[in-house]
C-alpha cells in the first residue's frame, strides 16, 4: 500500500494505491497521523488506484472523519471502485462520507 499526501490552499489529498489490508493499516495508520492530528477544511481521500479495503482500513477512514468534524472540516472520498462501494455499502459507509466519482 502507498499513501501520498499533498497539501493545495485549503485541501489535503490523501491517494491510495493498493491494499488496505490488515497489514498495511498500522503502517498507514502512522503516515496519516498529521491528517488526523490537524485537518484542512477538506480532506479528500482519493481510492481511484485502491483495490481493496479492509475493517482496519475502514476504521481509519472513520478515525479521519471524526477528527474532522470537529473542525467543521469535510471529508470527500473520491473515485471508489464498484467492490469498494459495495464495502461502504454493506457498512454504512455510503452514509458517513461524501462520496464523489
Amino acid at each position: 500500500m502507498e499513501v501520498k499526501i499533498s497539501n493545495e490552499n485549503s485541501v489535503t489529498t490523501v491517494t491510495f494505491t493498493g491494499r488496505l489490508d490488515t497489514a498495511a493499516s498500522q503502517e498507514v495508520s502512522a503516515a496519516l497521523e498529521p491528517v488526523v492530528q490537524n485537518p484542512s477544511p477538506t480532506v479528500i481521500l482519493d481510492c481511484k488506484e485502491m483495490s481493496y479495503i479492509s475493517s482496519s482500513g475502514l476504521r481509519i477512514f472513520l478515525t479521519i472523519r471524526k477528527a474532522a468534524a470537529p473542525k467543521g472540516s469535510k471529508v470527500i472520498v473520491r473515485g471508489i471502485t464498484p467492490d469498494i462501494r459495495n464495502v461502504f455499502m454493506m457498512t454504512g459507509f455510503l452514509n458517513l462520507f461524501q462520496i464523489e466519482d
